[in-house]
C-alpha cells in the first residue's frame, strides 16, 4: 500500500517509491539520502504533525511535513 511519508503513523516503515518536488526541496532531500529505494522507519512526531522524525539509512533526520509530503511510501505490513 502507498502513502506519502507526511501520512505514516509513528512506528510505521517502509521504502521509498518515489521522491517528487520541484528544484531545491528536491535536491535537498536527495542530499540527505531520501531516495527511491532507501527503507525508512518514523521514529516520532511533533505534537502539532510538523516536523517528523525518521531514520533512514543508519541515522536519524528531521523534516518538515511539507517536505515529507513530497515523498512517496511503500508501507510495510
Amino acid at each position: 500500500m502507498n502513502k506519502l511519508l507526511s501520512e505514516l503513523s509513528v512506528g510505521e516503515s517502509g521504502t521509498i517509491v518515489k521522491v517528487a518536488g520541484e528544484g531545491a526541496v528536491r535536491r535537498r532531500l536527495f542530499d540527505m539520502g531520501v531516495t527511491p529505494g532507501a527503507d525508512v522507519f518514523l521514529r516520532k512526531k511533533a505534537p502539532l504533525g510538523d516536523p517528523l522524525e525518521l531514520t533512514i539509512r543508519g541515522y536519524e533526520l528531521t523534516l518538515r511535513k511539507a517536505e515529507a509530503a513530497c515523498v512517496t511510501m511503500e508501507v510495510k505490513e
